[in-house]
């Protein structure tokens, strides 16, 4: 009896096909897609659980909080000009409404995409580079 190839139950070894960008704005290991990525609200983790992908070597640096303060920034500079105009309130009510909006909003933002710079990193196999790799 021949063995069809596409039938065979997966490892854990075999990587899921997944796109790293998707699996990282999900928080999700951008190899496999089941593990988790993050240990903490953004320590990642050494290793995933389920494939045993290496996260040791990844490092995205200020990469993601640049992009959170400039999408943060737009959303509620926009919000808030809005609001002024269409509204017309005191400062202090846009100051109560829009400030903590400011914070959450840069809390929300801060995982997905410090998990898409991992994604990108993987997807374009980058990595740091000391001094003795070259």
């Amino acid at each position: 009896m021949i063995e069809d190839p596409l039938l065979k139950a997966r490892t854990p070894k075999d990587p899921a096909r997944i796109d790293p960008i998707r699996a990282g704005l999900l928080c999700r290991c951008p190899r496999c897609g089941r593990g988790r990525l993050f240990a903490g609200f953004l320590k990642v983790r050494d290793a995933c659980a389920a494939c045993g992908a290496d996260f040791t070597r990844l490092n995205t640096g200020d990469g993601a909080t640049v992009f959170v303060i400039q999408l943060t920034g737009f959303i509620v500079v926009f919000g808030a000009l809005f609001t002024q105009v269409a509204l017309k309130p005191p400062i202090w009510v846009l100051a109560a409404v829009w400030l903590p909006l400011t914070a959450l909003i840069g809390l929300m933002l801060m995982r997905p995409l410090k998990g898409a710079m991992i994604g990108l990193q993987i997807r374009n196999r980058a990595s740091e580079v000391r001094n003795d790799d070259f």
